[in-house]
């Protein structure tokens, strides 16, 4: 797997290129009509190197992504407390509330265009999200929440979540996010019982070698 330019965390010039950098999209992202900005326009204000950027970032949606992906995770990090419901009930509300705003929205956009225009794989995707995906992971973690893990998360919080904020019918904070919470516990509830049910190893039950007594035979048999 490549790494994804721009995705690393690493000190000294190379810090302060990427904070220079980010600093440049934020701004340019404020003044744009429609949420994109190139790299000729984030080379000229940040004074960084069209050549520099293009070998970090690749393309301008990785540039609005890295920005938006790293913003997000520090102004809005992940309860981490131990306890799935109150943490993802907090997560939630938040991510919802901060749908309604310009910068949640703005990266969904974001995401989905990467996404239409293939110019960032699949892999460079998920690179740029891994910050926030290790997030969701510690805090899956924490409550010893083995059978949930990110793409449980993103299908049944982030997914409807993003997809009512891009079709302009963005959910709301306080009729929603518990809704959203409880079908992941639903599920997984679901898994729990079914790793727990009994008879599990020796057939389900009804099944000829998990039903009681029907080897044994049962009343009015031959046997």
């Amino acid at each position: 797997m490549t790494q994804a330019a721009g995705t690393i965390r690493p000190g000294g010039r190379s810090a302060k290129t990427r904070e220079a950098v980010h600093a440049a999209v934020r701004a340019l992202l404020d003044a744009s009509p429609d949420g994109t900005v190139t790299v000729a326009e984030v080379a000229e204000r940040s004074g960084v190197h069209p050549a520099t950027i293009y070998r970090r970032w690749r393309t301008p949606e990785g540039l609005v992504l890295d920005t938006l992906f790293e913003e997000l995770s520090r102004r809005s990090p992940l309860p981490v407390t131990g306890d799935l419901e109150a943490d993802a009930l907090v997560y939630t509300r938040q991510l919802l509330a901060d749908l309604r705003g310009d910068k949640n929205l703005l990266l969904a956009r974001a995401f989905a265009a990467a996404t239409r225009s293939g110019v960032l794989d699949a892999d460079g995707l998920n690179q740029f999200a891994e910050p926030r995906a290790r997030q969701i992971e510690a805090m899956l973690s924490a409550a010893g929440t083995s059978e949930l893990d990110v793409q449980d998360v993103l299908e049944l919080i982030l997914a409807p979540a993003y997809t009512h904020a891009l079709l302009d019918n963005p959910l709301r904070a306080d009729a929603d996010a518990e809704r959203l919470v409880d079908n992941l516990l639903a599920v997984l509830a679901r898994r729990r019982a079914r790793a727990g049910a009994p008879g599990d190893d020796a057939g389900a039950p009804g099944d000829d070698a998990g039903t009681p007594g029907r080897d044994a035979g049962s009343p009015g048999d031959d046997a």
